[in-house]
C-alpha cells in the first residue's frame, strides 16, 4: 500500500521482499469499513470486491460477543467488514504498485542497515541499495527492527492458536455454511475451541486452540502438525470431519508491542513491524493499510521539498496513539474472549452484551472497531477538522461525483461548496481545487481535505483573500503538534 501511495506520487520506490513468492493465506481476511472507505478513494476497492468472498450483510463484532456492530450511524457507504483473502489483497495493490511505476524485488532478505545524514544503506542477499528514506514493513519479527536494536516494549505473549486454510471433504452438521457473524462460528467442546470460517466448496480458515491451558506459548512446536489440527477438528465439530488437504498453516499469539517512536532518523516503521497485537475484532491488516495511506503522501513531500519541517515527525503523532488505541481495546476483547471463562468473566460477559445492545455503546464500539471513529487532533475550531471527509454527493459544473472519486490522484483537494473562496487562488502543485454544491450535506462551506481522507481545514463562510486557507497549506496541511 505504501509503494503505491509513494509511486502515485511520483516518488521513486522499490519494495526488497523476503518471500519468492506470494503467500495464499487468508491470514487477515476483513477489510474494515474504513478501510474500504480510503480503498475507494484510490480506486482500489472494485477489484478487491471481485473476489471479496460471500458474507452475510452483518456488522463487526467486539470480543466475539452475540451482538453486531452497527456503523450506519456513521455516516457510511461499507457499514459491513468485507472479507477479502489477505493474499488478494496483497495481489491487487501489489499489480497497482508496480503499474505505477514501483519496482518489487522478491527472494531479498534485508540482511543490514546503516543510516547517515543523507541517506539509508540497505543490504539484501544478492544486492545492495541506497535511498534517502527506509521504511520498514516487514512485520512483527522486523529485522530492521532487530538490526537497529530498537526495543518493541509490551506484553509478552502467553497463549498461542493455530490459523490454517484447509479443506474438509466431509463435514458435520456442525460445519458453518455460511460466514456470518463471528458469534456464530465459534464453538467450544473436548478441550478446545475452534472456528470455521467456510471460503466456497470445501475450503475452509480454521482458527483453534486449546482450553485447558496446554496452549501456553513455551509449551507449543514453531510449525503446526496436521494431527493437531484433525484433533481440534474432531473435539469441536465431530468424527464425521474428514481433514483433507492443509493448504498452510501458521501460529499466533496474544502479544501486545509497540516501538516508542515511529521514526528513527530516515527510517520509518509501519504495519506490524510498529504493532503487534492479538488478532480480535479483525484489525491488524487494517491498522498497517491506514499507516500506509497517513505516511505516504507525507513522505513524498518531504522527498519532493514541498513539506514544511515537523511534517513527517506527524506520521508518528498521529499514528502511535492509534496503534495504542487498538493493541489497548484488542487486550480488552482478549480478556471479554477467553475460552474458558469462569463463572465472574461470564458473568462480566452478560452485562457487556447488554451494553452493546444499547445504541449509544454500539455507535461507540462500531465506530471504534470499523476505524471510523478515528479523528486526528489538528489545529482549528471547526467540527469537521481532523475528522474523516464526509461522503456526499457532489454537483460540479463536469456532472455529478462523490468525495472519494476526487481523492483518486491522492491530491489534497479544496472543496469550494458555497462560492465560499475567491476566484484566481493560486494554490501549490498537488492541491486541487473543486469548486461544487452539496446541498449542505457536508456542513461546511469550504474544506480543506488531505490525501489521506481527513479534513484539516474548513470554513462555514466566505473566506474573501483566501488568507486563511492558504496559511493551512503553507503549514503543511495542519500538521499535527507533536506530543
Amino acid at each position: 500500500m505504501l509503494a503505491y501511495e509513494l509511486a502515485l506520487a511520483g516518488v521513486g520506490t522499490v519494495v526488497l521482499e523476503k518471500l519468492p513468492r506470494r503467500v495464499e493465506q487468508v491470514k487477515g481476511g476483513a477489510i474494515q469499513p474504513r478501510t474500504a472507505e480510503l480503498l475507494e478513494a484510490r480506486g482500489l476497492l472494485e477489484p478487491l470486491l471481485e473476489v471479496a468472498l460471500p458474507r452475510a450483510p452483518v456488522g463487526g463484532h467486539f470480543a466475539a460477543l452475540p451482538v453486531a456492530l452497527d456503523c450506519t450511524p456513521w455516516r457510511t457507504r461499507h457499514p459491513f467488514p468485507i472479507a477479502v483473502p489477505q493474499g488478494e489483497v496483497e495481489r491487487v495493490l501489489e499489480e497497482r504498485a508496480v503499474r505505477a511505476g514501483a519496482r518489487v524485488v522478491r527472494g531479498a532478505a534485508v540482511t543490514g542497515v546503516e543510516q547517515d545524514d543523507d541517506g539509508v544503506a540497505v543490504a539484501a542477499e544478492g544486492l545492495r541499495a541506497r535511498a534517502r528514506f527506509l521504511v520498514a514493513c516487514d512485520g512483527g519479527h522486523s529485522t530492521v527492527r532487530k538490526l537497529l536494536a530498537l526495543p518493541f516494549p509490551g506484553t509478552p505473549g502467553t497463549r498461542r492458536a493455530l490459523l490454517a486454510d484447509i479443506r474438509l471433504p466431509a463435514v458435520s452438521p456442525l460445519v458453518p455454511r455460511e460466514m456470518g457473524h463471528i458469534s456464530t462460528l465459534v464453538r467450544r467442546a473436548g478441550g478446545h475451541w475452534a472456528m470455521l470460517v467456510p471460503l466456497g466448496g470445501d475450503r475452509y480458515r480454521l482458527t483453534a486452540g486449546r482450553v485447558d491451558g496446554s496452549d501456553a506459548v513455551r509449551d507449543l512446536p514453531a510449525t503446526v502438525g496436521r494431527e493437531e489440527i484433525a484433533d481440534a477438528l474432531r473435539a469441536v465439530y465431530g468424527p464425521e470431519v474428514v481433514l483433507g488437504a492443509v493448504d498452510n498453516s501458521s501460529r499466533f499469539s496474544d502479544a501486545a508491542r509497540q516501538v516508542e517512536r515511529y521514526r528513527l532518523g530516515r527510517v520509518l516503521f509501519a504495519g506490524d513491524a510498529a504493532h503487534i497485537h492479538p488478532p480480535l475484532g479483525g484489525q491488524g491488516l487494517n491498522l498497517g493499510i491506514q499507516d500506509a495511506f497517513n505516511l505516504g503522501w507525507k513522505l513524498a513531500a518531504t522527498l519532493q521539498g514541498r513539506a514544511p519541517g515537523g511534517l513527517l515527525d506527524s506520521y508518528h503523532a498521529e499514528r502511535h496513539p492509534a496503534g495504542a488505541r487498538v493493541l489497548h481495546h484488542t487486550s480488552a476483547q482478549g480478556v471479554l474472549a477467553d475460552p474458558d471463562p469462569g463463572a465472574g468473566l461470564a458473568a462480566l460477559r452478560d452485562i457487556v452484551t447488554e451494553l452493546l445492545r444499547l445504541p449509544d455503546t454500539n455507535r461507540h464500539l462500531a465506530g471504534l472497531m470499523s476505524g471510523l471513529a478515528l479523528s486526528y487532533p489538528l489545529p482549528g475550531d471547526h467540527p469537521l477538522t481532523g475528522q474523516r471527509v464526509p461522503d456526499v454527493e457532489l454537483a460540479t459544473e463536469a456532472g455529478p461525483t462523490r468525495v472519494p472519486a476526487l481523492l483518486a490522484a491522492g491530491h489534497a483537494v479544496l472543496l469550494d461548496l458555497a462560492g465560499a473562496l475567491p476566484a484566481g487562488l493560486r494554490l501549490p502543485p498537488r492541491v486541487d481545487l473543486v469548486r461544487a454544491t452539496d446541498g449542505g450535506a457536508s456542513g461546511a462551506a469550504a474544506l480543506l481535505v488531505r490525501p489521506d481522507g481527513y479534513v484539516c481545514w474548513a470554513s462555514d463562510g466566505p473566506d474573501a483573500g483566501g488568507a486563511t486557507v492558504r496559511a493551512a497549506i503553507a503549514g503543511g496541511l495542519a500538521v499535527a503538534p507533536s506530543p
